[in-house]
């Protein structure tokens, strides 16, 4: 099979490697789609400590080609279009008996971050992988396989989500409008919430709207906290979701909560260094800050639901599609700063 083997930062060649062969319990995936997700970014620039040579993608789609003897024919069949659930949860921990297997520290301790005696990743960006039966969940046969590869990302966001309880009529700051900020505000809207945005790029504004945001501000022209704070009567955001990455963003986020409110730190920091934060403040008015990461199988479920039912249609979001043969420009492509989601497409649809 064909696969996109990092050898070093940068340096990504189309090699050719042994296709896998699924274990009992196990099916073999032909991948139709992967997306290319800020993680694959920073991966690509050198931005992590994981071992080389390494296969990235983990936002990966793709139809059943053979099944392991062990896998209930009753749930999967060779021809079935399916996503995989990519955390490697150990099923027996804490945290996995407590649902929150998408923080499993065995994950971290996994082959697809340090895999001292070979290739290392999730390895979507592949023409075939194996997964485990029980990690996958079913598409139906005409979802079409760009929607399917947002599966992942969106799930991230639907994990995010659930972790607040949000009602009818809220206010919602969403602050930065990239791909997963757009998605959170798809999903917000469906919830109920009246949605602000803060987003410094005209374009992301613009579709924000279109998407249902009730107002989108511009957080370079003035000062994004008193603008949300105009906009909800004084009182600031019932929950704010921070997708991104930049610290100095991250405290403004956490100051746009109203009294009583729940700044989600969807994003992760980088630079990865401390922020300030008034702690009287939280503790004053009852101020909430927490934070989300990958999506609980619930999640991951849920996700496949919302795209495979039509309920979201993430395509908005989408900067382009790619030929695994032309993945520099598809790299290339996701490593611009304006970009949304960029898909790499493997084979014929």
């Amino acid at each position: 099979m064909k696969a996109m083997l990092m050898h070093k930062p940068g340096d990504v060649r189309l090699t050719e490697l042994p296709t896998p062969e699924p274990a009992a319990d196990e099916v073999l995936i032909a991948i139709k789609a992967s997306g290319i997700c800020t993680n694959d970014v920073r991966d690509y620039h050198g931005d992590c400590s994981y071992s080389y040579p390494r296969i990235g993608g983990h936002e990966y789609c793709g139809t059943i080609v053979k099944m392991g003897d062990a896998v209930n024919p009753k749930h999967f069949q060779v021809g079935q279009n399916v996503v995989s659930y990519i955390i490697e949860d150990c099923h027996e921990c804490n945290l996995c008996k407590t649902g929150n297997e998408n923080i499993c520290l065995d994950h971290l301790e996994s082959k697809v971050f340090h895999n001292p005696d070979g290739i290392s990743g999730y390895c979507g960006f592949a023409e075939y992988i194996t997964a485990k039966a029980d990690d996958l969940i079913a598409y139906e046969e005409e979802t079409d396989f760009t929607k399917m590869a947002f599966t992942e990302p969106l799930a991230c966001c639907v994990n995010s989500i659930n972790r607040c309880d949000i009602r009818f009529g809220q206010d919602v700051a969403v602050v930065g409008g990239g791909t997963m900020g757009l998605l959170h505000v798809m999903l917000l809207v469906r919830k109920g919430a009246r949605v602000i945005v803060s987003e410094p790029l005209v374009e992301r504004r613009e579709l924000a709207l279109k998407l249902g945001a009730y107002a989108a501000i511009d957080p370079m022209e003035s000062d994004p906290v008193e603008r949300v704070r105009e906009l909800t009567r004084g009182q600031g955001a019932d929950f704010v979701f921070n997708t991104c990455a930049h610290p100095k963003i991250a405290v403004q986020a956490i100051d746009m909560m109203a009294p009583c409110g729940t700044c989600m730190m969807f994003s992760s920091i980088h630079p990865r260094e401390n922020i300030p934060v008034d702690v009287s403040a939280l503790h004053t008015f009852q101020k909430t800050v927490t934070g989300a990461v990958s999506p609980t199988v619930r999640a991951y479920y849920e996700a496949v639901q919302l795209i495979d039912k039509g309920i979201i249609d993430p395509l908005p979001v989408l900067e382009g599609v790619f030929d695994y043969t032309d993945f520099q420009s598809a790299m290339d492509t996701a490593c611009r700063p304006d970009t949304y989601k960029v898909v790499v497409k493997f084979g014929e649809w």
